[in-house]
């Protein structure tokens, strides 16, 4: 068996243990008082982590933000390239999708009573699918516009 506390408990719920309740009922309310500070405390502390956290997070993109515009800046004709290249692509990604979502509608209950059926599916198609995606994303980073930083007032 284990050795915890007991999952089940019985409680008496007759009207005789309202009166028994009273002299004890005031260490309950203290220790849940306690409970509750408790738990605001922690609640304070993972606000706390999670400020610290965001904090980390928001610095990291600041500075990929940073470099990547730098990049652009360093590279204008090539960040044209790359937006072009993404724009072009997502078309062809589309279609592509499309031609491996009617094969994968198609061959759904082959690939249901078959695990190789399914297998050979993905190995034909996950890592091209992989692959392409990450060639596609990359495009669309690199050519995506900068960010407006706020109006201009040199004027």
């Amino acid at each position: 068996m284990h050795d915890g506390p007991p999952l089940f408990t019985q409680v008496d719920i007759s009207a005789g243990t309202i009166a028994q309740a009273g002299p004890t009922g005031t260490g309950d309310a203290a220790e849940t008082n306690r409970l509750l500070r408790d738990l605001v405390t922690l609640q304070h502390k993972q606000c706390e982590l999670l400020t610290e956290l965001l904090g980390q997070v928001s610095l990291q993109q600041r500075q990929r933000m940073a470099e990547l515009k730098a990049w652009k800046e360093a590279n204008p004709e090539l960040a044209t390239s790359c937006r072009r290249a993404a724009e072009s692509l997502s078309k062809v990604h589309t279609e592509f999708l499309s031609s491996l979502a009617q094969e994968a509608a198609d061959n759904a209950e082959d690939f249901s009573d078959s695990d190789y059926a399914l297998g050979e599916f993905i190995d034909r198609y996950g890592p091209r699918l992989a692959h392409f995606n990450g060639v596609l994303q990359l495009f669309a980073q690199l050519g995506a516009p900068l960010p407006q930083s706020g109006p201009a007032s040199d004027g």
